[in-house]
C-alpha cells in the first residue's frame, strides 16, 4: 500500500522498549523497592522489543510497497527561526535498520535470561539493554540532526553503563571510562560537522540541508582555502570513527569485552558500532560532494580492516578474537563508504549483524559450558560436548570469512569488487587491504574455531593458562574453569535457541537480499551517488544472479585466500602446533608489537592522559593553587588583615590623638587649596 505510514505505530517502535526498560529499571530495582521480580522484568522488556520488531517488519513490508514517512512529531522550540524538533524519516534504509536492530536485540534479550540467571543485577541489565535498543531506534529513525545527536549520545551513555555493568570490577570501570572518553573525542568532531551544516544551511532537517547541497559545495570555510563541505564531512566522519571504532579511535572496543557477553553482541553486531556506517550512508548526498572526504574515509577504513585483523591472530580470549574481527569488518564497511558503494556497506552491515551476533552469543555459550573460562588454550574438543554451539559457531565462522552461498560472502565480495573499481587517492592501498584481510580473517577465525571445538581436550588440568580476562571476577564465588574430571556441557535452550535463529539469516539473508538491495530499487531516492563514482554501476553490469555469483567465486582470488587461511590455521594449530610457538620465539618482536596493540594504548596514556595530567597539574599548581587560592583568596585575606592591623594602630582611644589627627587634616586641606588653587 503506497502512501504514508501510521505515525502512532511508528512511535510505538522506540517507545515499547523504553516502557519495558522503565518497568525493569524502576520497579525491578532497589530504586523503588524491588516491586517486581525477575520474571516481570524480562517479560516486559522482551515484550517491548518484540512489539518493536513486529511493527518494524510491518513497516518494512509497507515501505517495499511504496509507503514513506517524513514528518515532525513534536516541535520542542523555535530559536531565531531554527526549529528544534522530534520527527521520523522512514524509508527503506530506516526500515531495514529497524528490523535488524530489533531482531538482534530480541535474540539478545532472550539469551540474557539464561546467561545472566545467576547475576544479582539481572533486572538492571534488562533495563539497560532495552534502553539501548530505544536509543538506537531513535537514532536510525530521526529526520533531523538534533534527534540524530540525541540518539548518538544516548547509545554512548548506555554503552558506558553496560560496559561497566560489573562496577566493582576495576577493569570494567577502566573499560567503560575509556569507551566514554574516546567517544567524546569523536563526538567533538561530530558536533562541529553538524554545527557547520546547520550554520550555513540554516536548518537541522535532513531534507532541507540536502536541498542546499549545491550551494554548500561552492562555499569555503571562512579565512581558509578549504571547501566547507569537505571540512563538514570529515568532521562528521570523525564522529563515525569514534562510534564505529575506526583507527585511531578504535582502542575502546576490545576493552569493552569487560561487560557481559550479551552486550558484546548488542553493541558490536547491530547497534552502536554500526551507527557511524548508517550515518555516513544517510549523509551520502553530502559526502558525494567531496572526493577528499571519501579518500580520507577509504584510507582510514583500509588501515582498520587490515591492521586490526592482525591483532586477532594473537588473541587467546575467545571474546577478544571476535571483537577484533568486528573491528576488521567495520573497516570493510568503511572502505565501501569511501568507494561510494554505500549500498554494499549497508548490506554488509545487515549480514554482519546476524553472523557477528551469532559468534558473540556462541562465545558466551562456550564460556557457560567452560564454567566462565574464556582462554581458548584451555579448550579443545568441545564439538562432542556442545553440538548446537559447535554447528552454529561453524556457520557463523563460514559466513564471516565469506564462504560462497553464505550471507557474508555476498556482502563482503561486493565490497571487494566495488573497491577494485575505485580510482580515488588511497585506492591501491585499499585494494591490497581488503584482499589481504580475507586471508587474515579466515586465519584467525578458524584458529579460534579449531582450538575451541577440535583437537586435544585441554580443559580440567591444573596447568591450564591463567584466566586473566574472566568475566565474573569479584562477582561471585564460583570456580573459574573446569576442575579435573569435569566436562563441558551444552547450554540451556534459552541460550542456544537464539543461536539457531541467528544462524538462519547468517546463511540465507545474503542470497535473497543482494539483488534488491544492491542492484534493484530498494535504495532508490535514499542513497545518492554521483555519476563520477560508478562502482555500483559496474557491479550491476556484471551481476547475473546470486547462484552465478557464488559459483564464479570458486575461481576467484578472495575464495582461495580464504581457503588458504583456513588450511594454514588447521595445519599450524592442529597438525603442527609446535610451529606457532617457534615463530613466536623467532619473531618475538613482532608478537610484542601485536600483543601491545601497536602501542596505541601506551601512546594515549603518555601523550593524552600524561599530557592531561601535566596540563592539569600545571593549572592546579599555578592557576588554582597559586593564583586563585594564593593570590585571590588568601592574598585578599592577607591584604584585609594587613590593612586592619594598620588602621588599628590609629584607634588608640585617646581624645587628644583624634584631635591632633583632625588638626593635621585641616592643615593639609588648607595647604592643598593654597598651593593648588586651580582645584577650586
Amino acid at each position: 500500500m503506497a502512501g504514508q505510514l501510521n505515525p502512532q505505530l511508528l512511535l510505538a517502535v522506540p517507545l515499547a522498549p523504553l516502557a519495558g526498560s522503565a518497568i525493569a529499571g524502576l520497579l525491578g530495582t532497589k530504586f523503588f523497592g524491588n516491586l517486581v521480580g525477575r520474571k516481570v522484568s524480562h517479560t516486559s522488556t522482551i515484550l517491548g522489543v518484540l512489539i518493536a520488531f513486529v511493527i518494524s517488519c510491518m513497516t518494512l513490508s509497507a515501505v517495499l510497497d511504496g509507503a514513506t514517512y517524513n514528518e515532525t512529531l513534536y516541535q520542542w522550540m523555535n530559536v531565531g527561526g531554527m526549529k528544534l524538533e522530534v520527527g521520523f524519516m522512514v524509508d527503506s534504509l530506516t526500515a531495514m535498520m529497524m528490523c535488524v536492530v530489533t531482531f538482534v536485540s530480541l535474540m539478545v534479550h532472550i539469551y540474557t535470561i539464561g546467561y545472566m540467571a545467576e547475576d544479582d543485577g539481572y533486572n538492571r541489565f534488562f533495563s539497560y539493554i532495552s534502553l539501548f535498543t530505544f536509543s538506537m531506534l531513535m537514532l536510525v529513525m530521526s529526520n533531523n540532526f538534533l534527534q540524530l545527536f540525541f540518539g548518538w549520545e544516548a547509545v554512548g551513555l548506555v554503552s558506558y553503563l553496560l560496559i561497566g555493568f560489573w562496577y566493582t570490577k576495576p577493569t570494567a570501570i577502566y573499560a567503560n571510562m575509556k569507551a566514554f572518553l574516546v567517544n567524546r573525542v569523536g563526538d567533538f568532531g561530530f558536533i562541529l560537522g553538524i554545527g557547520l551544516l546547520v550554520a550555513y544551511a540554516g536548518s537541522m532537517n535532513y531534507v532541507e540541508v540536502f536541498a542546499k547541497r549545491e550551494e554548500l559545495a561552492k562555499l569555503l570555510l571562512p579565512h581558509t582555502n578549504w571547501m566547507l563541505i569537505t571540512v563538514a564531512c570529515i568532521c562528521l566522519f570523525i564522529g563515525a570513527m569514534g562510534k564505529s571504532a575506526q583507527f585511531p579511535l578504535h582502542v575502546w572496543l576490545p576493552d569493552s569485552m569487560e561487560g557481559p557477553t550479551p552486550i558484546s553482541a548488542l553493541i558490536h553486531a547491530a547497534t552502536m558500532v554500526t551507527a557511524g556506517i548508517f550515518m555516513v550512508t544517510r549523509m551520502s548526498p553530502l559526502f558525494e560532494l567531496s572526493d577528499t572526504a571519501l579518500s580520507f574515509i577509504l584510507v582510514i577504513g583500509s588501515i582498520t580492516a587490515l591492521f586490526m585483523g592482525f591483532l586477532g591472530i594473537i588473541q587467546n580470549d575467545i571474546k577478544r578474537v571476535v571483537a577484533y574481527s568486528t573491528l576488521s569488518q567495520l573497516g570493510y564497511m568503511t572502505v565501501a563508504l569511501g568507494a561510494s558503494a554505500y549500498s554494499a556497506a549497508v548490506f554488509h552491515l545487515m549480514t554482519h549483524a546476524f553472523f557477528k551476533a551469532l559468534l558473540f552469543l556462541a562465545a558466551g555459550s562456550v564460556i557457560i559450558g567452560m564454567h566462565h573460562d574464556q582462554d581458548i588454550r584451555n579448550m579443545g574438543g568441545l564439538r562432542k560436548y556442545m553440538p548446537i554451539t559447535w554447528i552454529t559457531s561453524l556457520i557463523g565462522s563460514l559466513a564471516l570469512i565469506g564462504t560462497p552461498f553464505f550471507s557474508g560472502f555476498y556482502s563482503k565480495d561486493s565490497i571487494i569488487e566495488a573497491v577494485m573499481t575505485s580510482h580515488l587517492p588511497g585506492a591501491e592501498f585499499a585494494k591490497f587491504s581488503v584482499l589481504a584481510g580475507v586471508f587474515v580473517t579466515a586465519f584467525y577465525s578458524f584458529r579460534m574455531y579449531f582450538l575451541v571445538f577440535h583437537g586435544k581436550e585441554n580443559f580440567g588440568h591444573a596447568s591450564s593458562h591463567a584466566h586473566a580476562d574472566e568475566e565474573h571476577d569479584d562477582h561471585d564465588a564460583h570456580h573459574h574453569g573446569l576442575a579435573p574430571g569435569q566436562k563441558p556441557h551444552e547450554s540451556p535452550m534459552v541460550v542456544w535457541l537464539p543461536l539457531v535463529l541467528l544462524a538462519i539469516p547468517s546463511v540465507l539473508i545474503g542470497f535473497f537480499a543482494i539483488e534488491p538491495m544492491l542492484f534493484g530499487a530498494f535504495f532508490d531516492k535514499v542513497i545518492f551517488v554521483s555519476e563520477a563514482h560508478h562502482a555500483m554501476e559496474e557491479l550491476k553490469h556484471e551481476f547475473q544472479s546470486p547462484v552465478a555469483m557464488a559459483v564464479h567465486a570458486f575461481m576467484s582470488l578472495p575464495f582461495w585466500l580464504a581457503v588458504s587461511g583456513v588450511v594454514s590455521s588447521y595445519f599450524l594449530y592442529l597438525v603442527k602446533p609446535s610451529i606457532p610457538a617457534a615463530i613466536k620465539e623467532k619473531a618475538g618482536f613482532i608478537y610484542t608489537i601485536l600483543d601491545n596493540k601497536y602501542y596505541m594504548d601506551r601512546f594515549n596514556e603518555i601523550f593524552f592522559a600524561g599530557g592531561a595530567r601535566l596540563l592539569g597539574g600545571g593549572l592546579w599548581n599555578i592557576g588554582d593553587k597559586g593564583l586563585i587560592d594564593g593570590l585571590v583568596v588568601n592574598g585578599s585575606a592577607k591584604l584585609v588583615g594587613w590593612t586592619s592591623r594598620m588602621i588599628r594602630q590609629l584607634q588608640t582611644g585617646y581624645i587628644y590623638h583624634y584631635a591632633f589627627v583632625m588638626i593635621i587634616g585641616v592643615m593639609a586641606f588648607l595647604a592643598y587649596t593654597v598651593f593648588f588653587p586651580f582645584a577650586k
